[in-house]
């Protein structure tokens, strides 16, 4: 008997797929604002389609102001507004299982920091919060370092936890500590996209629920530490 073949073709790639794929990278500064792009020939192989695919993607970007089309030099990225992009529109194609996955972290989590916020502001001791001060002060001379931003911001929720002085809640607060490092990257541009706004604004908040901490005001702890996170909660489906 013979064996039907039951593979489908893989769809072409559209324009639209190029374009798109060239805006998340300029989004997500793989290619930055005075960049040269390959020219269409070397486009049309990298992304296996015809140069005509290529030029329409191009064009689509150039009336969109992305790219400066300069005539016998080339196609450059063009300095971009601060525009804060859904993760949805940098990720399409797997964003309805990672924003599952982020929503149910970030209940977890809800639940877990505003009350160990709380008892942070109570047990804390003069070293709790020189720690938290100094990961503060480094996130202040690394803005710009999204990797680093990143792996501060963990550490900050995670020497919260520690400051209840309740090994059982640091030990929750560590078991969510791999997971929480995956999602950050998503939870930190959810952030940017709740707020329109940018690394400094993100560290006043943190710098915020320190200082309500240090001042022993558990009440005002836990609402920042509410708020934090219900803003992120609320981004969480575009549109």
């Amino acid at each position: 008997m013979k064996l039907m073949n039951t593979l489908q073709p893989k769809p072409l790639k559209s324009s639209d797929w190029v374009m798109q794929d060239l805006q998340r990278k300029i989004a997500e500064g793989l290619l930055l604002p005075g960049d040269r792009l390959p020219s269409v020939v070397d486009l049309a192989l990298q992304y296996q389609v015809g140069r005509s695919t290529i030029r329409e993607a191009l064009s689509s970007l150039k009336a969109m102001g992305m790219l400066d089309v300069r005539q016998g030099s080339g196609t450059f990225v063009r300095e971009q507004p601060i525009e804060h992009l859904h993760p949805a529109q940098l990720h399409p194609e797997s964003w309805i299982s990672r924003a599952k996955s982020i929503r149910h972290l970030l209940e977890v989590r809800r639940v877990l920091e505003t009350g160990c916020v709380t008892l942070a502001a109570t047990h804390r001791t003069e070293q709790d919060l020189a720690l938290l001060s100094n990961i503060l002060e480094e996130m202040a001379t690394k803005l710009d370092d999204e990797i680093f931003g990143e792996q501060a911001d963990v550490q900050f929720h995670e020497s919260i936890a520690k400051a209840t002085h309740n090994p059982m809640l640091a030990n929750l607060m560590s078991s969510l500590s791999q997971q929480i490092h995956e999602t950050m990257k998503d939870t930190r541009t959810l952030w940017f996209y709740a707020e329109r706004s940018t690394a400094e604004r993100l560290l006043r908040e943190h710098r915020e629920i320190y200082k309500a901490i240090a001042e022993s005001d558990g009440i005002r702890a836990q609402q920042l530490m509410e708020q934090h996170i219900a803003k992120v909660e609320r981004v969480l489906d575009p549109g």
